[in-house]
This record gives structure tokens, sequence and C-alpha cells, in this order.
């Protein structure tokens, strides 16, 4: 019994310590934050972008504020939407006035906005204009860049979300309309990954060779259902829209509603309003094509027997024009009768005149002529027979005389003889130019000397070196008068062991009273000491 009280006790001590902090009921903590946070904010101002926005049919409108990186929930009731000066629509860039509170029923923070200022375009709609002007100057949105849709597709490739409602409206209306072969390519079609998903597509179904073991398709879709332009900023990439542009498979583009635009739009080959309806620009109604065809039939059928019956009477009628039979062959049947009375004739006395050309002919082929003609001809052959034999003989001769010649001067001997000569010709020759070398050297070195002692000649070295001085300004050029010198103008001496820094001082024009002093020479970045004046202006 002692042990169950220990127990007991020590189980309420400690119930009773963990109790010590004051409850809270969940609306407490909640209106107590809220409270907290409208008596420190009170009213502000906000500066962001418009996203979603909202209007459901109480009349409120919620909308969200934002920037690059934060999201603020806003709401207006009511009563201050027909007192506002703008409506607010998305990607508008604008200050927000009104109080920051919170919702309690759903533990979160908004701002009650009561007035809305414009602040100038949106920051995702300014990006897209600039990306916009950016890929048409490419040319990406050109319309020559657009191909024809193919009039009866035998497969499409749809690329969007496998579990959306897009994709089976899409199937849907093409069951409806034409039983075709359908490949669908599953993309996010939200979300950070969603371009390169969508680019991945279409390049994917580009990539697929023809008659490969995945039929390649005849015509793309992209498809997603509306949605604000965050939701829809993917298919406003770059790499979306490049995809697009070089697709060698006809596109349709059919993102968002009929009011939503975003450049794979531009890009594509075709745009259209919905995704049912980019089903039905693919695919036509087969009940119609049917009808379609048997009304060419229809159309075959009565053509060809109105072409025949015109043909017919034209034929009857230019038959009914043209002369009878026997009109036609009269007057042939008349020649014909007149060239048979003349044929029988004809031939009789042409027999005669062939039988008399074959007599005289026969008198000139008779055994003994043919006999002479041979013999003549046979010796004739003989004669021309020997004659060749005779020249063949001759030039075999002559060409074993020049084969003969040529040997001998390609003898090793001679061969070994020429080139004993031509060593020492170019002996010769090397031993001549070493001469005329040396020879030019030394003419040359002669005058290099001559030009040397010249120039120290002519050189003011030598001048300085007898006592003179070289005076210079300080710009470097020589002083050739004294009257060009001004006081306490900077000059500099140069004597033949160095140059002396000097000051001039007192008036240049006149002339020294007293002969200068001897100042010995000092190196040139030592500072040289004002001698008197009439030293001075004598440099």
């Amino acid at each position: 019994m002692g042990r169950e009280q220990g127990i007991t006790h020590l189980t309420d001590s400690a119930t009773s310590n963990q109790t010590n902090a004051p409850e809270f009921s969940v609306s407490e903590i909640s209106f107590s934050i809220k409270k907290t946070m409208e008596d420190t904010f009170g009213y502000v101002r906000v500066r962001g972008e418009l996203g979603r926005i909202s209007r459901p049919g109480s009349g409120h409108i919620y909308l969200d504020l934002k920037d690059d990186r934060s999201v603020l929930s806003g709401v207006i009731w009511k009563g201050n939407v027909s007192r506002l000066k703008i409506q607010p629509e998305q990607g508008l860039e604008v200050i927000a006035t009104g109080k920051i509170t919170t919702f309690p029923g759903q533990s979160k923070y908004q701002m009650v906005i009561d007035s809305i200022e414009p602040a100038g375009a949106g920051a995702l709609m300014a990006l897209l204009e600039e990306r916009k002007r950016k890929l048409g100057a490419e040319g990406l949105f050109a319309p020559e860049r657009k191909q024809l849709l193919p009039g009866m597709p035998r497969v499409i490739g749809v690329i969007t979300s496998p579990t959306g409602a897009v994709i089976r409206d899409i199937l849907h209306r093409i069951s409806d309309r034409f039983q075709l072969h359908v490949l669908v390519w599953p993309v996010r079609v939200q979300g950070e990954t969603c371009a390169a998903e969508v680019a991945n597509g279409i390049r994917g179904f580009n990539a697929l060779p023809a008659g490969g073991a995945i039929p390649r398709p005849d015509l793309l879709i992209v498809a997603r259902g509306g949605g604000s332009i965050e939701d829809l900023w993917g298919f406003n990439e770059e790499v979306v829209v490049r995809a697009a542009a070089d697709s060698q498979i006809p596109l349709i583009s059919a993102v968002g509603h009929e009011t939503d635009w975003t450049l794979i739009d531009l890009a594509a080959d075709v745009r259209a309003p919905t995704p049912t309806g980019a089903a039905e620009i693919a695919v036509p109604v087969k009940a119609e094509l049917m009808s379609t065809v048997d009304d060419l039939s229809r159309r075959l059928a009565s053509g060809l027997v109105r072409l025949i019956s015109t043909r017919r009477t034209e034929l009857r009628a230019a038959g009914a024009a043209l002369p009878s039979p026997q009109e036609l062959l009269a007057l042939p049947r008349q020649r014909f009768d007149h060239a048979a009375t003349r044929l029988e004739h004809a031939l009789t006395v042409n027999t005669r005149s062939h039988r008399g050309n074959y007599q005289n002919a026969s008198a000139r082929l008779s055994p003994l002529l043919l006999t002479r003609g041979l013999t003549s001809a046979g010796d004739k052959l003989t004669g021309l027979g020997e004659r060749q034999q005779r020249a063949l003989g001759v030039a075999i001769n002559q060409k074993r005389q020049a084969h003969a010649a040529v040997t001998s001067r390609l003898s090793p001997a001679r061969l070994t003889q020429q080139i004993h000569l031509g060593t020492e010709r170019l002996t010769a020759f090397t031993e001549r130019l070493d001469r005329a070398y040396a020879a030019r050297l030394s003419k040359q070195r002669d005058r290099l000397d001559g030009l040397e002692k010249l120039l120290k000649s002519l050189s003011y070295k030598d001048v300085l070196a007898r006592g003179y001085a070289l005076v210079r300004d300080e710009t470097g050029q020589p002083i050739r008068s004294a009257a060009s010198v001004a006081p306490g103008a900077a000059l500099s001496i140069e004597l033949a062991d160095g140059v002396v820094d000097a000051v001039a001082s007192g008036e240049g024009s006149q002339p020294p009273k007293t002969p200068p002093k001897a100042t010995p020479a000092k190196p040139k970045k030592a500072a040289a000491k004002t001698e008197p004046s009439s030293q001075a202006s004598l440099f």
C-alpha cells in the first residue's frame, strides 16, 4: 500500500509540473496573432505583380501579389470593388494599399486591399515581351517557316499530361471523327521541369525513324488546359519555342483556352483555341469524307456520261459532213485502172532492157579475162610483199644503230668521266665564290671604317671634349640665342663627361658683365646650384 501511494504521488507531481504553462484554445491563439499583426503593420502600401485572380459569385476578388521570391494573398471586398480606379488583371504590376490581417479559418495571413494603383507592366509580362522580341528577331515566328498540316494523318503524337482531362478529350474527339493511331508522350504541364519535358517530347517524336518499331507521327499536338500565366509559363520558355520551331513534323499548339496566348503558339505551325479544337483541326470527320467521296463519285460518273454523249453527238455531226466511200474511192480507182493498162507494156520493155545489159556484162566476164585479172593482182601483191620485207629490214637496221649509239653514250666509263668533270667545275666555282666574298667583305669593312671616321669628325662630342657645352631648354631643344632664355627657365647643360641641370636668372637679352666661371661636371640626376646672373645669361 505504501509503495502504491508513493507511485501515485510521483505521478501527480509529474502531471502538475507539465501543466504549469497556461493553456490556450485554437481560437485564442488565432485571434491573438491576428490582433498582433494588425497592430504591428496597420495600413501598408505593397508593390508587386498580380498573379492568380479569382472572382467568385459573392462579388469579392481574391488575388495574389508576388515578386520574384514571395507571394502575398490579397482580398478586395465587394464594397470596394466598384470604387477601384483600375480592375485587376493578371500580370499587371500595381501598388496596393490596405492592411495586413490573418484568416483564422486557414491559419494564413493576407492583405485586405482598399485601393489599387497601376505601377507599370508586370515583371513576367515584361520578360515575356522581351523574349518575344528576341525570338521574333531570329525569325522563329516567321510565316514562311510554317508547315502545312497533313490532310489524313495516320499517326498523331500528343504531348501532354497522361492523367488530365485534356488527353481524354482529345482521344474522345479523335475516336468520334476517325479511328487513328495516337501516341502519347507523358510530360508535366506545370512546374519547373515542364519546359524541359515538353521540349524533349517534341525532339523525341522527331527523332523516331520512319518505318521503325514505333511509328513516326505525321502530326504533333502539344496540349494543356487553361490556367494563369504562372501555370502556363513553361510554354513560354525559350527551349520549348526553339524545339517547336525546329520540329520537322507539323505541330499544333493547343495550350490554354482561346484567350490564353503563349510563345509556343507563335512558333507552332497552327494554333488551336482548345485541345478539343486541336483534335478537330488534325482529324477530319469520317462520315463527311465518305459523303464527299460518294458525291465526287456521282459527279464523276455523271460527267463521264455527259462527256461520252457529247463526243458521240460531235462524231455523228462530223461523219454527216464527210463524203461517201464511193466518192472518196472513185478517183483513186480510175488512176489504178489507167496504171494497170500501162503496166504490161512497161514490164515487157523493162525485161528487154535488163536482158541486153546482162548479155553485155556476161561478155566482159569470160573465164580467160577473170584468169588474167587474178594473175595480175597476184603479181602486184607479191611485189608489195617483197617491198615490205626490204623496208622492214632497213628500219630494223636504223633502229639498231641508234640503240648502239645511245648505249655507247650511256656506258659507265663515260658517265664516270662526266661526273669527274662536273666535280672539277663545281670546285672551281666554289673557290671563285670564296675569293669574291672575301673581296666584297673587305671593301664593305673599309667603307664602314671611313664612315665611322667621318661620323667622329662631324659629331659634337669632340667639340664638347675641347671645353665647350651644349645648352638645352626644358623641352630638350638646343638654345641658340641668349635672348630666347627667360629668367627662371629650367636649362640642361651637357658637358663632355655629363649633364648639369640649371635655372636661368637675370635678363637673358643682356650680355654678361663678367666672364663665366667654370663649373665642374655633375651627374645628370644631381641638382645644380644657381650661378650669378652673368654666368646664367651666358648659358
